[in-house]
């Protein structure tokens, strides 16, 4: 049976898999770096103790969250070689160089700051802990401004010419701010803090609600319903600037994600309905007239492109993008409802003894994972049957391996993050029901002197002291 298999698809589905597990713990760390700095800048201005216990807590779930970022990072980088080898044969010119200059500002960044932060607390003087904080915050953001460049020139590529097959950069300038990135980063950017904020409320409302250390829930419940309040309108404003700039250049994405077929008129905001492909129509469709047309192109009469404008194998899978934009904006108005009817409770003064919004609130920590991923699929899947758009489709790109190779990294791959991504968010769900330790000297806590031993010592403590709490 697997002789009979597309080796191209299971490169695609092994490529997804990876990717949706590493997504989402880069995107935690750049929001959780950014707070564990703002608390410690805090605790150095304010000299309150409880600010110093927070950073501490959240920094134990940071070293964890982050390792699992670098590991299931460094196994896509693999994968363009073993199953993609002919997009860097084609494109390698281009994104080569936007990937150097991650590791060179970025990584290397993190990695000078990232062993003082971790293993710094009683060894340095609390002003370089904090500039310690702020330079991997720093590193994180910077990361994603390189990352999400290469993935904006494969959307949208400017600055380039093709010579022999081959894509050589010709503006540089061009090539990092393609005319998608400013939109993509500042969506990707406010995506991480905005899911950092509902986590950091959630476990607040998860210690309060037990009324477990109660002066501690209140600030992370505070902070993370502050933040969110203000995240969640903003990222439906920077989401709406990303749409007009899909229109102008992915339109066949933009069609895909509207469930839009026939540019013969106002186009309706479709709210449900089921993407018939080969009918080419939505069937059960639920929508509203010109809506669409209003949203997309700011005029109830404005049109745009349909995919029955482009042929049919310049289209891409239409309900994964469809239904993925709908899940991400669904969740995003959820956290939006959920940030603003806690700062009404807030502002009434109900907000840590209402029950049943905590008990939301604690619930409600998957959300901005679940809407990152939603997001990222309909990013990549509405990119086909480009890998980078007008200049290599997908099928083009993929390496000369068997099937069945493929089929067995692909098996050795969900074996693999099955027991090793289950037993890191294991252990962060212990770190987080521990909740926050009382501040103690280097002595008393036994500060590790390497970086090993320290996160094994930290989890198996966590593992330890918290047995059956959760």
């Amino acid at each position: 049976m697997l002789e009979n298999l597309d080796a191209t698809v299971l490169s695609r589905i092994q490529f997804g898999f990876t990717i949706t597990f590493h997504i989402i713990f880069p995107a935690f760390t750049i929001g959780l770096s950014a707070f564990i700095a703002t608390l410690e800048g805090r605790w150095l201005w304010t000299g309150d103790d409880l600010y110093h216990r927070l950073a501490r807590y959240w920094t134990k779930i940071f070293a964890i969250s982050f390792a699992m970022g670098v590991v299931s990072g460094i196994v896509l980088s693999y994968q363009f070689g073993t199953n993609w080898s002919r997009f860097s044969v084609v494109v390698g010119n281009v994104i080569g160089p936007l990937i150097g200059y991650e590791v060179l500002t970025a990584f290397f960044l993190e990695a000078t700051f990232l062993g003082i932060m971790l293993f710094g607390w009683n060894r340095v003087p609390p002003w370089l802990h904090f500039l310690a904080s702020v330079m991997v915050a720093i590193g994180t953001a910077i990361s994603a401004f390189w990352i999400l460049s290469a993935n904006s020139w494969m959307q949208s590529p400017a600055g380039y010419e093709m010579r022999d097959g081959v894509a050589h950069a010709t503006d540089w300038f061009a090539v990092i701010f393609n005319p998608t990135f400013p939109y993509r980063f500042a969506h990707m950017v406010i995506a991480a803090y905005l899911t950092t904020s509902i986590v950091v409320l959630s476990v607040g409302a998860r210690h309060l609600r037990r009324g477990r250390f109660v002066p501690e829930s209140r600030v992370m419940l505070h902070m993370g319903l502050g933040l969110a309040a203000i995240l969640a309108p903003l990222q439906i404003i920077i989401g709406d600037f990303h749409g007009i700039a899909t229109r102008d250049h992915q339109p066949a994405k933009l069609a895909a994600i509207e469930g839009h077929w026939d540019n013969d008129g106002p186009a309706p905001l479709v709210l449900f309905g089921w993407p018939n492909q080969q009918a080419e129509r939505n069937d059960y469709e639920l929508a509203i007239p010109k809506l669409g047309s209003l949203i997309i192109t700011h005029d109830w009469e404005g049109r745009f492109k349909g995919l029955k404008d482009f042929a049919a194998v310049d289209r891409p899978p239409v309900w994964p993008v469809f239904w993925g934009f709908r899940v991400m904006v669904g969740l995003g108005l959820a956290m939006l409802a959920l940030a603003w009817v806690g700062v009404f409770a807030w502002w009434r003064g109900r907000l840590d003894n209402w029950r049943l919004y905590l008990d939301a609130a604690t619930v409600a920590w998957p959300a901005g994972f679940l809407a990152i991923v939603a997001g990222w699929f309909v990013t990549e899947i509405g990119r086909q049957p480009w890998i980078a758009t007008g200049i290599l489709r997908t099928a083009d790109a993929a390496s000369p391996v068997p099937a069945h190779v493929v089929a067995t990294s692909l098996a050795a791959f969900v074996v693999v993050y099955g027991v090793v991504f289950a037993a890191g968010i294991y252990y962060i769900n212990r770190m987080i029901v521990k909740g926050p330790a009382p501040a103690v000297t280097a002595e008393e806590e036994g500060v590790p002197s390497r970086p090993l031993s320290g996160a094994l010592g930290a989890a198996g403590h966590a593992a330890k002291t918290t047995g059956g709490a959760a």
